[in-house]
């Protein structure tokens, strides 16, 4: 039967700030070795066997970052659910499910976070391979992961009886909701339990079959849903009014928790992480003699057990413990280790104060390229443009502001109302407020500019879209 992965690709992750923004979050950011957590993920199933290409299930503003990083790694034929809203894992999967079951009725799903950490891949192979044997026979696997400290920040599952087989599979006697210090301590002493890791192997039918005993009417809201999508470019858009009707909830609390086929694999020297905060993060990656982490442009004097990384220019440190810092180019975070989970609190005061950095980096990414601020002030913007070769922007205007075009590397194609005009290295244009206008890049290199904007309002939402490539409809 054949394996069709499920990547789930939602979340802001939001305690990974200021690296992890809603609009850019960790699962596309190489936190841990060169790629991307979602690279790392598709990467990791090269080797399973009678493996389809994966299904990932994502949101409108994350699809083109989605395709763009398979596209890197040379993964082909993924298929992209668009969702129109979150509903979390239990109605994501769902739609997963239905999809696969489109194709091959037997199809066996393979569901993976995009954002988790796994040192030894060959060892992760080898143990969806052993759970095969039992979602074939329709049991709903889940992979738990050893406890190493009594963390408070999981979920856990206490197992049952052993079951026949080689390798370490068990019933599952419950499911535990996060605990205390106390309870988690004797959780780790009893031998018994296990991190609920959020990975699972399971016939898409299966799942299914459980879902309609005990979730109903989202089995219903999801069904309709995908019966109504639409396939937009490489993307297929679930209907909105459909999935938005589904109540939001988890795997486990669907169908884990309550199912009578569960199966709970100790996933045993994984080298598992979920990479939920920076101190997680710190514990996993590489220190020098004094303990610590140093990334980038760093110097350190006098500093032992800290995580330091610098993303955008020279970091000093001296005469500190036990810190985690972080720079990006337009914020630094610095913070003990043991408050590194509560970073989402700043993410919220800055949401609460209307502050863009909990949204977006300087540099932001598009589908035809990216630009990145330079400077600001009363009535102006500067920003530095990057247009891929043969990509270009939407056929737009604007109401409230004007733009002046400064090409800086490669040759623009620019319509500019009812001119279009070349332009090379050096020469500029200008386009006044109201005009239509086009940017292209008809060369073979990257365009690079320089854009002034000037004017009484100079958001991202001024923008009146007549035409685009991409299919957007808003200022993405």
């Amino acid at each position: 039967m054949t394996i069709t992965p499920v990547i789930l690709c939602g979340g802001s992750g939001t305690r990974m700030w200021p690296l992890s923004r809603s609009a850019y979050p960790k699962q596309f950011l190489a936190l841990h070795g060169e790629s991307t957590l979602i690279q790392q993920t598709a990467g990791r199933l090269a080797g399973v066997s009678d493996v389809a290409s994966p299904i990932v299930v994502t949101n409108d503003e994350q699809r083109f970052l989605v395709a763009e990083q398979l596209r890197q790694i040379g993964v082909e034929g993924a298929r992209v659910l668009l969702e129109p809203v979150g509903r979390n894992t239990g109605p994501a999967i769902a739609a997963a499910a239905l999809v696969a079951l489109h194709d091959d009725p037997d199809s066996i799903l393979l569901v993976l976070p995009a954002d988790h950490v796994i040192e030894n891949v060959e060892r992760f192979r080898q143990i969806v391979e052993q759970a095969h044997r039992f979602a074939a026979n329709g049991k709903l696997v889940t992979f738990g992961i050893a406890p190493t400290e009594p963390h408070t920040g999981y979920g856990y599952i206490h197992r049952g009886d052993r079951l026949p087989g080689p390798y370490p599979a068990y019933s599952v006697d419950a499911f535990v909701e996060k605990p205390d210090t106390t309870r988690a301590a004797e959780f780790l002493e009893s031998g018994d339990y296990y991190w609920n890791s959020g990975m699972f192997l399971f016939r898409a039918d299966a799942y299914l079959r459980e879902l309609e005993q005990f979730a109903p009417d989202v089995l219903c809201h999801v069904r309709e849903a995908v019966s109504l999508a639409k396939q937009d470019y490489d993307f297929l858009r679930l209907q909105r009014d459909a999935f938005s009707a589904s109540r939001a909830d988890s795997i486990d609390y669907m169908v884990m928790e309550h199912t009578s086929h569960a199966v709970v694999l100790a996933a045993v020297e994984l080298g598992w992480s979920d990479v939920g905060t920076w101190s997680t993060l710190a514990a996993i990656s590489p220190r020098d003699g004094n303990g610590n982490t140093l990334i980038g442009d760093v110097v350190a004097h006098d500093t032992r057990d800290s995580f330091i990384r610098s993303e955008h220019r020279m970091v000093a440190v001296l005469g500190i413990d036990n810190l985690v810092v972080v720079e990006t180019a337009d914020a630094v975070l610095i913070a003990s280790k043991e408050c590194a989970s509560d970073v989402k609190t700043i993410v919220e005061q800055l949401n609460a104060t209307g502050r863009v950095e909990s949204e977006m980096h300087r540099k932001v990414l598009r589908p035809w390229g990216s630009y990145e601020g330079v400077d600001s002030g009363e009535r102006f913007q500067v920003k530095r443009i990057v247009v891929n070769p043969g990509a270009s922007l939407s056929l737009q205007m604007h109401y409230h502001r004007a733009e002046h075009w400064v090409v800086v590397k490669g040759t623009a194609r620019v319509l500019n109302g009812d001119k279009t005009v070349l332009l090379s290295e050096n020469q500029s244009t200008y386009i006044p407020v109201g005009t239509m206008h086009r940017l292209e890049n008809p060369g073979k290199v990257p365009l690079e500019m320089i854009e002034v904007q000037s004017g009484a309002y100079l958001g991202e939402d001024d923008i009146v879209r007549f035409e685009d490539n991409y299919g957007r409809t808003e200022s993405k």
